[in-house]
């Protein structure tokens, strides 16, 4: 599908999961197409990047749910930043190990998971968790990670087929594969897009690490993770986010700047950054 038929699916209100992780590996085409419709209201459940700072400014976010809101060498994303210091947005913050298990919950069709994790800080009090009571003779008390149930989630593949079949690769392929299970529908977007995966590379059926049935649909989308980095294929542009936080800068104002960061269209958008060879020639980052 286009990627214009994938976002048609995402309605006012709906609560949508991002994956990838801070400027790594973003469903950013996706998300650009997002941008560019008029849906709003929406709860985003996201390790966030550039994806939720852009969705924020757009004013299209009415509740987050987020572990951290990153760009790496930019700690803080700075249209996020504004927008929760404004009071423009609810938000649960949870810690990185609460969010993973409310994926988790989700994905196995439960209401919670108990977890030590958040046992000691004031985010389970902020977020209005709730404790369990090991039943056993530990008797031990718990939080109770409340289920992340997604009505759509949005991924970035490195490789996939028409029928949902998908490749990650790189050293991380961080928590997409909760996302696909905890979401009624998952749209995916890819670098390769082949007829049926066996056929092409029957070798690597490892890097398939959710199931297809997980997949409502597949968008073909080269170099749709800029300017988050892709590995192995394309780093980060770090020139980019500098460009990107340097406009959130007083005054801040998102609809001047919009169609710099998100253009008219995805092909636009590509040319405005030097084509997909600028892209391609992006080193990966060395940490």
């Amino acid at each position: 599908m286009s990627a214009a038929d994938a976002v048609a699916q995402i309605k006012d209100g709906m609560t949508i999961g991002i994956g990838g992780w801070g400027p790594r590996r973003k469903p950013m085409g996706l998300v650009r197409e997002l941008l560019r419709s008029d849906v709003k209201d929406l709860t985003v459940v996201a390790y966030g990047g550039a994806d939720v700072g852009m969705l924020c400014a757009a004013g299209k976010v009415k509740k987050l749910i987020f572990a951290f809101v990153s760009l790496d060498a930019i700690p803080l994303e700075p249209w996020f930043r504004k927008a929760r210091q404004a009071g423009e947005i609810e938000v649960l913050e949870l810690d990185e190990g609460m969010f993973q298990w409310g994926l988790k919950a989700a994905a196995l069709g439960l209401p919670f998971l108990p977890t030590r994790v958040g046992l000691g800080t004031d985010l389970a009090e902020l977020g209005g968790l709730k404790t369990v009571q090991s039943p056993y003779d530990d008797g031990e008390t718990l939080i109770a990670m409340p289920a992340l149930k997604l009505d759509v989630a949005l991924i970035h593949a490195n490789r996939s087929d028409w029928r949902g079949n998908v490749h990650l690769f790189g050293p991380d392929t961080y928590y997409d594969d909760w996302f696909a299970k905890a979401a009624a529908k998952t749209f995916v977007s890819c670098e390769e897009l082949v007829d049926r995966m066996e056929d092409h590379y029957p070798g690597e059926a490892h890097a398939n690490i959710f199931e297809r049935c997980f997949v409502s649909g597949v968008v073909h989308m080269p170099y749709g993770a800029h300017p988050s980095s892709m590995p192995p294929s394309y780093g980060w542009d770090m020139k980019a986010f500098k460009a990107y936080a340097a406009a959130a800068k007083d005054p801040g104002d998102w609809a001047a700047v919009a169609d710099r960061f998100v253009g008219s269209s995805e092909e636009a958008y590509l040319e405005s950054i030097g084509g997909k060879e600028a892209v391609a020639a992006l080193p990966l980052p060395i940490f």
